[in-house]
């Protein structure tokens, strides 16, 4: 308690509910559920000796039980336009996409517009992609999900910086479904949001408090291991309007992203929050994997 006082009186959280805080009220905030806190208590069992158990266990518990009864839906993090010119300007086509992919009855559908202009992720595109890149590409072809395939024929750029700030593509009308009758196949698979019909959101990514594995171990003060980067807030995200009535503690995986839970506290009308529970991946293995080697 007292290491947890010193971490809110000092300001390196944002007060006891923070969803950084290892508290009943921080992570019920971050969107941890009573069946998986129940999990890992059994996982774990009674020791009468102190011990370390590794974060990574705790994250695999929520993976687990999330991943059997969130519903998958889209979100851009960090929007890059993109036109589709041959797609009608006046045009809003609404696409079937489950819930739950693997088994789709279960969650039932959605209805997702597919417009003209789109967002993507900017991260998912590359005007000199390396080897392995398989996302879009100058003259590279890949798949939106649950839509169609489509290329990228030409790039906008800031003239100021350089950067991407618009692109340009055409889609295949064959490939509704993300399937082309001719058999050629893309490797990559991208998700998207419709520009006129997404929705603003505040995302906050959500990151371990601590470098280190054992904070404050070998006689070292525990404040020297909190991690600089344990919280990302993106303001321009935009979401599938299917999320538009999302309520309080509403949990959802968005599609590549993580899993993600509709903060309590900020969140109101006209004004959406979501705080990332978890990763997908346990994206923590490598460094861990390191510190011991």
């Amino acid at each position: 308690k007292r290491k947890l006082l010193e971490l809110v009186q000092g300001g390196y959280v944002k007060g006891w509910d923070d969803p950084r805080m290892p508290t009943i009220v921080g992570i019920r905030r971050r969107g941890y559920t009573p069946e998986s806190i129940r999990d890992f208590c059994e996982r774990i069992g009674v020791g009468k000796r102190d011990s370390w158990v590794d974060l990574a266990l705790l994250e695999n518990c929520i993976r687990d039980d999330l991943n059997q009864k969130t519903k998958r839906t889209m979100c851009v993090l960090r929007p890059l336009k993109v036109k589709i010119l041959n797609f009608p300007d006046d045009r809003v086509e609404e696409l079937d996409a489950p819930y739950f992919p693997d088994d789709p009855p279960r969650l039932g559908y959605r209805k997702v517009p597919f417009t003209r202009e789109i967002f993507i992720e900017r991260d998912d595109f590359m005007e000199n992609p390396p080897k392995k890149f398989f996302r879009l590409a100058p003259g590279r072809e890949v798949r939106l999900r649950w839509a169609y395939f489509i290329k990228c024929v030409d790039v906008i750029k800031d003239p100021a910086t350089g950067e991407p700030t618009e692109l340009h593509c055409v889609y295949d009308p064959e490939t509704k479904g993300g399937w082309a009758p001719d058999g050629r196949k893309v490797k990559g698979t991208i998700h998207w949001v419709s520009a006129s019909h997404s929705i603003p959101a505040e995302v906050r990514l959500y990151d371990r408090l601590f470098l280190s594995s054992r904070p404050g171990e070998d006689g070292k003060n525990y404040l020297e291991d909190i991690n600089p980067n344990s919280l990302e807030i993106l303001t321009n995200a935009r979401i599938e309007p299917s999320l538009g009535a999302a309520a309080a503690m509403e949990r959802y995986q968005f599609e590549r992203q993580g899993y993600f839970v509709v903060d309590p506290v900020d969140s109101a009308e006209g004004r959406l929050v979501f705080n990332r529970t978890v990763t997908l991946r346990d994206s923590w293995a490598k460094i861990l994997k390191a510190e011991n080697m």
